[in-house]
C-alpha cells in the first residue's frame, strides 16, 4: 500500500509553538511528498503569518470557530488529501527521522492506527523534564504513554498519533470529551476490528508549556475522565487506574499510624519515593531533576487520584450523567 501522509495540527493561540513544529517538519529526512493541515481553533493570536514563512512545506491552513481539539482534528482529517493521517499537538517538536521511521514500520507491519512516545530534550526546562518523567515512567504511569515493556494493547495518545483514512471514516473520529478523546477513539476502533500499534522509535519531543498549577489541573482532568470512559466501555476497566487514589489513601494512613508508633507503612512510602529519586536521577543524569521528579509525581498522583475518586463516586457509584456532573469536560 502506498502511503501519503497528512499531518494534522490543531492549534489555539500558539504561533511560536507552530513555528518550532513546522521547522522540525522542514528538517525531515523523509523524501516522499507529505502535506500539513493546520487547523486554527478560534485563535485570537493566529499562526497565519508563521505558515507563510514555510513555502517549502505543502500546508493547508484553516480557521474555524472554537470547538475543541478533537473536533479540530476531525475537521483537519476531513479536509486532508492523504490516506494516512498523523496527528501532533502544537507543543511537539519532531525529530528528523520521524516520518521515515513511521513509513518503514507501517510498510513492514501495517496497523490501522498507532501511537508513539513523548520525550524531553536536554535543553527543556527542569520543570518540563520532571513532568515528562512523571508522565512517562514505568514507576508512575506504567509506561502507558509509549514504553515498549508496557505496550500490550496500546492506546495511542493524540499528541503523537497516526490513523488511516479508512479507520477515521469508519469511526467518525474523535468524540467531544476532552481530555480522554484519544483513548475513547482507540477503544471504539478496536471494537470496529481495527488494529493498533506502538511505534517505539517514532517519538516526539513534547515541549509542554506548563506550570505546577496547570499540571495539577491537567492530571485532575485525566482522573475525572477515566471513570467516564470505563462507564462507556466497561471492558476496559483496570485495577491500575486506582493506583494514584490508593497511594493517597496510603500516605494518609501511613501518617496516622506513624503517630501511633507504627512506622513500617511510612517507611514503605518513603522507599517508593526514594526509588523515584534514584531512577529519575539515572534517567535524567541530574540529582536536581531526580528530586524535582518526586514533586511532579506527588502532584500527579494527588490531582489524578482526587479527580478519579470524585468522578467514580458521581458517575459509577451515584450513576450521575457525566455531561451534567462535569460540563467543562465536554465541547458542544
Amino acid at each position: 500500500m502506498s502511503l501519503f501522509f497528512s499531518i494534522i495540527i490543531p492549534v489555539y493561540n500558539r504561533p511560536d509553538e507552530v513555528r518550532e513544529l513546522l521547522q522540525s517538519l522542514v528538517l525531515q529526512d523523509y523524501r516522499q511528498p507529505f502535506e500539513v493541515v493546520l487547523v486554527e481553533d478560534g485563535s485570537t493570536d493566529t499562526s497565519e503569518q508563521v505558515v507563510e514563512g514555510f513555502p517549502d512545506l505543502d500546508i493547508s491552513y484553516f480557521y474555524k470557530a472554537n470547538s475543541g481539539p478533537g473536533d479540530s482534528r476531525n475537521f483537519g482529517m476531513r479536509n486532508a488529501k492523504g490516506n494516512y493521517f498523523i496527528i501532533f499537538d502544537s507543543d511537539c517538536v519532531v525529530p528528523p527521522q520521524y516520518l521515515s521511521e513511521v513509513n518503514k514500520r507501517l510498510s513492514e507491519d501495517y496497523c490501522d492506527f498507532y501511537g508513539g512516545p513523548d520525550a524531553a530534550r536536554d535543553d527543556f526546562k527542569p520543570l518540563q523534564q520532571a513532568i515528562n518523567y512523571s508522565m512517562t515512567s514505568l514507576l508512575t504511569t506504567g509506561g502507558i504513554r509509549g514504553k515498549k515493556s508496557a505496550a500490550g494493547k496500546f492506546e495511542p495518545r493524540s499528541f503523537n498519533m497516526g490513523i488511516s483514512k479508512a479507520a477515521f471514516e469508519a469511526s467518525g473520529g474523535f468524540g467531544d470529551i476532552h481530555p480522554g478523546e484519544d483513548p475513547d477513539l482507540s477503544i471504539r476502533l478496536w471494537k470496529l476490528g481495527y488494529r493498533s500499534g506502538l511505534l517505539v522509535n517514532a517519538f516526539v519531543y513534547h515541549k509542554r508549556r506548563i506550570s505546577w498549577s496547570k499540571f495539577y489541573n491537567q492530571v485532575r482532568k485525566f482522573g475525572l475522565v477515566r471513570p467516564i470512559l470505563t462507564s462507556w466501555h466497561p471492558e476496559t476497566a483496570r485495577i491500575t487506574f486506582w493506583f494514584p487514589s490508593v497511594f493517597l489513601f496510603g500516605v494518609i494512613a501511613s501518617l496516622v499510624v506513624a503517630v501511633m508508633g507504627f512506622l513500617a507503612p511510612i517507611y514503605l512510602m518513603l522507599s517508593y519515593l526514594m526509588l523515584i529519586i534514584i531512577h529519575a536521577t539515572l534517567v535524567t543524569r541530574s540529582v536536581y531533576l531526580g528530586l524535582l521528579a518526586v514533586v511532579a509525581v506527588l502532584v500527579q498522583f494527588t490531582g489524578y487520584g482526587l479527580g478519579f475518586l470524585e468522578s467514580f463516586l458521581k458517575v459509577r457509584f451515584l450513576k450521575k450523567e457525566p455531561r451534567q456532573s462535569f460540563p467543562h469536560l465536554f465541547f458542544d
